[in-house]
């Protein structure tokens, strides 16, 4: 067995009570969801959720997931045969 370590960190009491509900729920205590967090960090080299600082608008930060799908490949992109006609649908 590989030695532990511990870490100390300071909490809202009633924020600690929401999450011992949470994961109790998934038969999870506040360790074990916090050693999974961290080793899906290490495994995937990065977080593992997307962290997102809303700076745009509403439009902004649709035409973004947009692009984010196309890029992804969960959308198809729009083709055009010229500039003046993506120019024209752009304007549209």
């Amino acid at each position: 067995m590989s030695k532990t370590t511990n870490i100390n960190i300071q909490i809202d009491s009633e924020f600690m009570s929401e999450l011992e509900k949470l994961y109790g729920q998934y038969g999870l205590s506040i360790t074990e969801a916090i050693n999974i967090f961290l080793h899906v960090f290490l495994i995937e080299g990065c977080l593992p959720f997307e962290v997102i600082q809303q700076r745009y608008n509403t439009e902004t930060e649709s035409a973004m997931r947009e692009a984010r799908a196309i890029a992804n490949g969960l959308i198809p992109s729009k083709k055009y045969s010229s500039a003046a006609e993506m120019i024209n649908d752009a304007l549209e």
